[in-house]
């Protein structure tokens, strides 16, 4: 729900080529309780101020020199960035209605002005804009929680997916190397066990920035899993490139934790693959950086390992189980 206070503070930008004539609309809307109203008889400066002001409603005359504001609203579309543009155009001659209404204007207000008649369609204008810049921030947040580790920030599985494709998709085009890093924290249920559920949240938090300070800005780190993480590196030079991040991540991860009066030791396992030797495609890749997470707990833990090309794993033991 819009209040009446939001669109009294809504920018307002009044366009009209005769000073008088804006001045006059201008104090007509500051009359009624709009506190940020602006006026310009400068064609060429409005979208210069759209773009930096966002207006929320445009109050546009069409009879500037002939036809002039039919150019400013097409010039206007053009650089709004959601295709709405909130034109009110302000026009005495009938003819110009449905041409307005065609070339982008929201709504329309006749001359001579009726008070009442431009308060309400402003106000009406305002709350439309309002609603629709709602509703697109309401799905855009949406979309970012549903690909978010809510106890993290990190990535979840969702967005890691995404991000490895378009890392695979760079890889083939400038046909070179990206990687996945699959670790989980070695001896994490013990934790939960006997200092709680308070303090492993707690270490979770610090294991996944302390695994953002690894990697560069273009890597992706997620949290796929209770104490699991994945890492897509978006380009690699070689193995022994992949392999000197895979280090260092299981090295900061064995650092010791000061949480709540407890000093908290854990280490982490790490598997790596590597397209385009372990996998095409992000389920490939994955798998196979589970498989090498399998082999690096089998090894003793606290260390990472590298699937091999033609690696495979034994029905008879599942990575899982190793996984405590």
């Amino acid at each position: 729900m819009i209040s009446a206070t939001q669109i009294l503070k809504a920018k307002v930008l009044i366009v009209d080529d005769q000073a008088a004539g804006a001045r006059s609309l201008k104090e007509m809307l500051e009359q009624a309780g709009h506190s940020d109203v602006t006026h310009t008889t400068n064609l060429d400066e409005v979208c210069e101020l759209h773009r930096t002001n966002q207006y929320k409603a445009i109050l546009l005359d069409l009879e500037m020199l002939g036809s002039t504001g039919f150019q400013v609203m097409k010039d206007l579309n053009a650089i709004e960035s959601d295709d709405y543009v909130p034109v009110l155009a302000i026009t005495e001659e009938s003819a110009y209605k449905l041409p307005a209404l065609k070339a982008g204007a929201k709504d329309l207000i006749c001359k001579p002005f009726d008070v009442e008649e431009v308060l309400t369609r402003v106000r009406n204008m305002l709350e439309i804009r309002l609603l629709h810049e709602g509703a697109r921030s309401a799905a855009t947040t949406n979309e970012i929680l549903a690909q978010q580790d809510p106890l993290t920030g990190l990535g979840n599985r969702r967005l890691l997916t995404k991000r490895i494709s378009a890392a695979l998709a760079n890889a083939r085009r400038h046909q070179n190397a990206m990687a996945v890093v699959y670790l989980d924290l070695d001896g994490f249920k013990e934790i939960n066990d006997t200092l709680g559920h308070s303090t492993g949240d707690t270490l979770l938090k610090i294991v996944a920035r302390r695994l953002e300070s690894v990697v560069r800005e273009e890597d992706t780190v997620a949290r796929v899993g209770g104490d699991e993480f994945m890492i897509a590196l978006w380009q690699v030079a070689n193995a022994s490139d992949v392999a000197t991040v895979a280090a260092k991540l299981v090295d900061i991860v064995s650092q010791p934790y000061a949480i709540d009066d407890h000093r908290v030791a854990v280490t982490t396992s790490a598997g790596v693959g590597i397209y385009p030797d372990h996998g095409e495609n992000a389920d490939s890749l994955m798998k196979s950086a589970d498989d090498a997470l399998y082999e690096a707990k089998r090894a003793g833990k606290n260390t990472f390992r590298i699937a091999q090309p033609d690696y495979t794993v034994s029905g008879a033991m599942s990575a899982s189980r190793l996984r405590q």
